[in-house]
């Protein structure tokens, strides 16, 4: 029997199943104060485009692992090679991997190594409470890297006297483990995370076996709460035509990412202040065939120290929002040598209100001194007017900046050359939208354009040459999107349908040719339709289209589904992948996977 098959039954005996489940009512989205920025705002009142990923959704949508989550959001382009998020690279709006911005419960988890890295931080999904993902340029809140949009992974704050454990086995040999546990005390609480994702692979060398560790804490409730976070995932898989070529299929990687971060909050009336100090720590080791390292091996270890405090004032003239970040960041490695960069960051912003309360403007800027790079200004500005209670016009504009990173800066093998006279990127970009929320019915739609000076691509002047870090002297980046969700109800339960459109239109293929290594793999087309359906008390099911199309001409359809049923302390799962077998690459030379199945058990006890 084949897996289409086996999921056809899955979905039926799913309607047919009659055990009961306690109803949960849809949360209203406008209740969600976006924490990414210094200024918290309620989700309707900000002024730009931001779209949350709750928890619940999470839940229900069966997926293992962030890059699989962001892979539902247009807009967002997640552009894999294998599965389970072993390597994967995030892109926002035709920018590039290193141009989007992860942080974590608001630490800035960028990567002076390689954007390659930034989704080796994202958080096993059991712990994370919802991700924020801010699109357009964001270096006024955030600073540098932050070019294209950011993206925040906020954790779970309490998981209150619980544990759970979760064990997946399917396709290609997956085999998944999971224990997560949280309890509460007196004064203080913990949660606690281990888990392992397992595969043979589904082609020539491309087993990895995934473990990720998480402890977050809060102590000292009752008088000052203080907030501790730490961290560690290590990924070890083949990567077979990864980087090099498609014929270079011995290729090897180990990574590991490690975070341990502490923040606490002062409030006033008037007035909070949230001190925090972390350290990230990145390594990477590459072996070109696997089984002989003597042949070609590099190996990178990144660490990066800092101290920041975010604070907002509330006055009769609006709120306030300031901060400063310091942080210093080391690499040793044998092959872009042993360097390191102090950077520092101020923040300021202002919001007021005008119009009786209709109009809200905030100006900011921001101010960054790199020990390499000299000093940097990032001015920014978001307007938002209220032109019901439901539906709001915004617009934004500013300046984005991204320095380069050591990769672009020194790597050197036989098929590329670094450059150590690269100037930093630069680009200003504008954006109008509106955007609708009456609870049930939420819709937004926006307009972009971003003219970048000196992006950086790794090109070569003719098929002979090796790859070299260059900055192309300017680009035009312009786009639409469209975002809509209909919560409503059937049979006295939640459905939830939800579109995505995204299109855009740059003119790198014009100077580039094909002579580009990463930069012409935009999409230019993306179209997503997620059905999430709830027919009986225990029961949901969750149907999800993904169309895309890149500007290189290649375009391709992916279907995905899932069934969860839960019964008493048990959830079981059916997710597929790739339902009808299409054929397609997300990035490189990497075939992604035929149709597969993973089946799931979650116990809470």
């Amino acid at each position: 029997m084949n897996q289409s098959k086996l999921l056809i039954i899955a979905l039926l005996i799913s309607h047919l199943n009659i055990f009961s489940q306690e109803k949960k009512e849809i949360q209203a989205l406008d209740t969600v104060l976006i924490k990414s920025t210094r200024i918290d705002l309620p989700f309707k009142e900000n002024a730009r485009t931001i779209q949350v990923i709750s928890a619940e959704f999470i839940k229900n949508s069966a997926a293992t692992n962030v890059a699989d989550l962001l892979q539902q959001v247009a807009g967002v382009d997640i552009r894999r090679r294998g599965t389970a998020g072993s390597q994967a690279d995030l892109y926002i709006r035709g920018g590039g991997f290193d141009q989007t911005l992860l942080l974590i419960d608001g630490i800035k988890m960028d990567d002076a190594q390689t954007g390659h890295h930034t989704m080796n931080a994202a958080l096993p999904i059991e712990v994370i409470e919802r991700i924020e993902i801010i699109k357009g340029p964001a270096a006024r809140v955030f600073g540098q890297n932050a070019f294209t949009g950011a993206i925040n992974i906020v954790t779970k704050s309490t998981l209150p006297n619980t544990a759970s454990v979760n064990i997946e086995t399917g396709s290609f040999g997956q085999l998944n483990g999971s224990v997560t546990v949280g309890k509460e005390f007196e004064n203080s609480s913990i949660i606690a995370h281990v888990g392992i994702l397992t595969s043979d692979g589904y082609r020539h060398n491309s087993d990895y076996e995934n473990k990720n560790y998480l402890l977050k804490g809060v102590f000292n409730k009752k008088e000052q709460p203080i907030e501790v976070i730490a961290t560690f995932f290590d990924k070890k898989f083949g990567a077979n035509g990864f980087y090099a070529s498609a014929t270079a299929t011995e290729q090897y990687e180990e990574t590991q990412s490690s975070l341990l971060g502490a923040s606490t909050t002062f409030r006033t009336e008037k007035f909070k202040i949230t001190p925090r100090v972390y350290w990230k720590r990145g390594q990477d080791e590459y072996v070109y065939i696997r089984d002989n390292p003597s042949v070609y091996r590099n190996l990178h270890i990144t660490n990066k120290v800092g101290v920041e405090t975010n604070a907002s004032y509330t006055s009769d003239a609006g709120i306030t929002g300031f901060g400063v970040d310091i942080s210093r960041v080391f690499i040793s490695s044998n092959n872009l040598g042993k360097r390191n960069r102090t950077m520092a960051n101020l923040f300021l912003e202002h919001r007021f209100k005008a119009l009786n309360d209709k109009l809200d403007i905030t100006p900011g800027i921001a101010v960054t001194y790199f020990s390499d790079f000299k000093f940097h200004a990032f001015p920014g500005l978001d307007i938002g007017f209220k032109l019901s209670d439901n539906l709001k016009a915004y617009g934004n504009l500013g300046v984005t900046y991204r320095i380069p990173t050591y990769t672009d800066l020194y790597y050197n093998d036989r098929s590329t050359i670094g450059n150590s006279n690269l100037k930093p990127e630069e680009a200003f970009a504008q954006e109008i939208g509106l955007k609708f929320n009456s609870g049930r019915f939420t819709s937004s739609v926006a307009i972009f354009n971003r003219d970048a000076d000196n992006l950086i691509d790794f090109i070569r002047p003719d098929v002979t040459s090796k790859y070299e870090a260059t900055n192309i002297a300017k680009v035009n980046t312009k786009g639409f999107e469209l975002n809509t969700d209909y919560r409503f109800k059937l049979n006295e339960f939640n459905q939830t349908l939800s579109f995505g459109y995204n299109y855009l239109n740059d003119d790198i293929l014009d100077q580039n040719k094909d002579l580009s290594r990463y930069s012409l793999n935009t999409l230019k087309h993306q179209f997503i339709t997620r059905f999430e359906s709830k027919l009986f008390k225990n029961v949901r099911q969750n149907i999800i289209y993904k169309h895309a199309e890149r500007t290189i001409g290649t375009s391709y359809n992916v279907w995905d589904a899932s069934v969860i049923v839960a019964v008493n302390k048990f959830n079981f799962t059916v997710t597929a992948n790739n339902i009808f077998n299409a054929e397609y690459i997300e990035s490189g030379f990497v075939p992604m996977p035929t149709s597969s199945l993973l089946f799931g058990l979650r116990y809470n006890l």
